[in-house]
């Protein structure tokens, strides 16, 4: 078989590249036998800033021996074309999709740099930092009474399980307030619910995860303890399992799965009905 060449990937923005970055890395994924080497070019927002881009991608064409990829999502036509001065393969998002968007709505778009920023005065931009603030105070079981009112989901599962990235997750990238509690060893001595999360049960949802992989986590967490041993492991999973279904609690298990396959599950299934994004 023939050596694959590293094959530079650039993600070229006016703004900090999230957009680009996200949609070119779903693009390659589909490719999984490519060598990528990737290159992020953010607040591209002047002709030379540009310049500099296009000499990089020059240079990286040079260097490997092959065309480099450039994902980009600059709406100034000047910074573009002087982007495009670089040989590359250029995949202008914005370009593909804004003449369509043009076309059916009858409107002729601003094509402003940074457009996108405005966001930071938006309502949904708060509800973003709110729910960031509230995902930091309420994580690991920690809430004075009456606050999990305010929460959109409340995820419970054993320490280690993915509750506090998910949690953290859901809150910047859709603005939901999620609060975290673990179930330890007595919660399944009480064999009930720790606090008061019966009163919340239709907030709650349950994470689980495979025992060895459990063990894998914690034994970088307390390498030797009996917190990490495969059989501790295996114990608190079955337990917390079993008080999940009979307070029938929603769960799944996210030893396989993503934080965004995670999130996406636990949005459909609450159905969080504050405005998300």
């Amino acid at each position: 078989m023939t050596d694959i060449p590293t094959r530079t990937v650039f993600f070229v923005s006016d703004g900090t590249g999230i957009t680009a970055e996200t949609l070119g890395h779903s693009l390659l994924a589909q490719f999984p036998e490519g060598r990528f080497r990737q290159v992020r070019a953010p607040f591209v927002d002047d002709i030379d800033k540009a310049i500099d881009c296009a000499a990089q991608i020059r240079e990286a064409a040079a260097s490997d021996g092959v065309r480099p990829i450039v994902f980009s999502t600059l709406v100034n036509e000047d910074t573009v074309a002087a982007l495009h001065n670089a040989d590359a393969l250029f995949l202008d998002l914005f370009d593909r999709f804004i003449g369509p968007l043009e076309t059916e709505l009858g409107q002729r778009s601003t094509h402003a740099v940074g457009r996108f920023h405005g966001i930071a005065d938006s309502i949904n931009y708060k509800h973003r930092i709110e729910a960031i603030n509230f995902a930091m105070a309420h994580d690991d079981g920690v809430s004075n009474n009456g606050e999990l009112e305010e929460a959109d989901v409340i995820l419970v599962g054993v320490s280690r399980s993915g509750k506090t990235p998910t949690s953290l997750y859901l809150a910047m990238q859709f603005g939901v307030k999620a609060a975290n509690y673990p179930l330890i060893p007595e919660d399944f001595e009480r064999n009930k619910l720790p606090g008061e999360l019966h009163k919340y049960r239709r907030k709650l949802f349950g994470l689980t995860i495979a025992a060895e992989r459990l063990s894998q986590i914690r034994q970088e967490r307390r390498p030797n303890s009996r917190y990490a041993s495969l059989e501790n492991c295996r114990y608190e999973i079955d337990a917390a399992q079993k008080l999940m279904r009979r307070e029938n609690i929603r769960w799944l298990d996210s030893t396989t799965k993503s934080i965004e396959e995670i999130s996406a599950t636990i949005l459909q299934t609450v159905r969080v009905e504050r405005p998300v994004f």
